[in-house]
């Protein structure tokens, strides 16, 4: 699995990160939708250079200009709710892309232990299709891993992305054992090397979903 750490280079979009991290800005939510958003597109912009293009005609006022477009039919799939930002930033720069939505949550027993449920996917077709699956929090992996076999169900992609805005590095190891070597390329704003008992990533940013949505 191919893994590109976007924050390891200075650019803006470690800026956005680190708005997003901070706990006086997290306040506004609309500004934290606004920054997972902004950092979809970036990841989307990225992607978009690993894509298959062919010259096209294209008629100006003056004449003919040729002009390298993507040919790939893209599906951008995201776990709800806390993925709602960052896949409408990746579908900001696909905007011709197919969609896919998961309903998934972790269910906690004794002793912090917990199994991820999943209660709903709607899905178009992915085979031979790039699959974009994006989810703000890479934790313990095991939720993208589910919704990944799950997607499978509607065919084989030609290649997936998986985008994470902040992982754990024990979830960046888990996801290198449990996905395929080659057809998936993993996309990381920022990796930190811990987790609370209850797998919740340190420093991280929190949960995406109450900053961006409201608490539970």
């Amino acid at each position: 699995m191919k893994i590109h750490h976007l924050g390891e280079k200075n650019s803006i979009f470690n800026t956005f990160i680190a708005e997003m991290r901070n706990v006086q800005i997290q306040k506004d939510a609309a500004r934290f939708r606004r920054n997972m958003e902004r950092v979809g597109e970036i990841f989307a912009y990225e992607i978009s250079k690993s894509l298959e293009y062919e010259t096209q005609e294209v008629q100006t006022p003056l004449g003919i200009a040729n002009c390298n477009l993507p040919v790939d039919n893209v599906v951008v799939a995201s776990i709800l709710r806390a993925g709602i930002p960052l896949h409408n930033g990746v579908l900001n720069y696909f905007d011709k892309a197919q969609n896919a939505f998961i309903a998934a949550y972790r269910k906690y027993g004794k002793d912090n232990k917990f199994t991820i449920q999943m209660e709903y996917m709607a899905a178009p077709g992915i085979q031979d299709k790039v699959l974009i699956l994006v989810d703000p929090m890479l934790a313990t992996g095991s939720s993208l891993v589910l919704t990944y076999e799950a997607l499978l169900q509607k065919g084989k992609p030609k290649h997936c992305h998986i985008v994470s805005t902040i992982a754990s590095k024990e979830g960046v190891a888990f996801l290198s054992r449990q996905l395929p070597a080659k057809g998936v390329t993993l996309w990381l704003g920022a990796v930190d090397e811990e987790m609370t008992l209850k797998s919740f990533i340190v420093p991280g940013l929190g949960d995406a979903g109450d900053l961006a949505y409201g608490e539970k």
